[in-house]
């Protein structure tokens, strides 16, 4: 799964890098949980790109109950034309979530679970899959999202089972297509984006949620 990332690129690194006109108020952030509102682009009708804030846990449009969003924050590449709550928003409403690194959990036995920093050397942007959703209910709206998630391979498998999607920049567009409907996953995967990522042991410090500065990096 993807429970917790960074985004830790400036300003205009983040604008120049996906093609952005504007950018909602940013500051580095160094240790992101899931259920709060994290850093969105989406394709306008007129196929511009748009920085938007999404509440990170998706919830389907059909669902009374936006607590089911804490449940949704992956979503499994697997099975996403198979599951009610995430068909519909693969289907026709893909995302990219700009980051600088993720975080995962090796199990350690006893010890508990050791945490690792997944990132570029030079902790450049790159972007996860995503897919959004619009809930309204009892007159409030929430556009939601989840990252979407797949096996893990070579390289993440000795720390965590599961990874999430990463879509290389020269197919920014077309994971964002409109009109691709339903890509498919497996094209962006052969890319390989995780080639020149590094895996990097790091303190219990990023557990806590609450922690967000650069100690959470090392």
């Amino acid at each position: 799964m993807c429970g917790r990332f960074n985004l830790i690129a400036t300003r205009q690194l983040i604008i120049d890098h996906f093609g952005l006109l504007s950018l909602p108020a940013h500051n580095p952030d160094y240790n992101i949980p899931p259920g709060q509102k994290i850093l969105a682009v989406v394709q306008l009708e007129d196929g511009s790109k748009k920085a938007v804030n999404l509440h990170w846990g998706l919830i389907p449009s059909w669902s009374h109950d936006g607590k089911i969003s804490s449940r949704l924050i992956n979503a499994r590449a697997e099975s996403l034309l198979e599951k009610p709550s995430f068909r519909n928003a693969y289907q026709h409403r893909c995302y990219l979530i700009p980051a600088t690194g993720f975080f995962e959990w090796q199990a350690t036995g006893a010890a508990g679970k050791r945490p690792y920093h997944v990132h570029y050397p030079d902790n450049r942007l790159f972007a996860f899959a995503g897919i959004w959703e619009h809930w309204e209910h009892d007159q409030k709206t929430v556009y939601s999202c989840a990252i979407i998630t797949t096996a893990a391979n070579d390289k993440i498998a000795p720390i965590h089972a599961r990874m999430p999607v990463l879509i290389p920049p020269d197919d920014y567009n077309r994971w964002l297509d409109k009109n691709n409907t339903a890509p498919e996953i497996p094209d962006f995967l052969a890319a390989d984006a995780y080639s020149k990522m590094q895996l990097t042991a790091i303190s219990t410090r990023v557990n806590n949620p609450l922690h967000n500065d650069e100690k959470c990096l090392i």
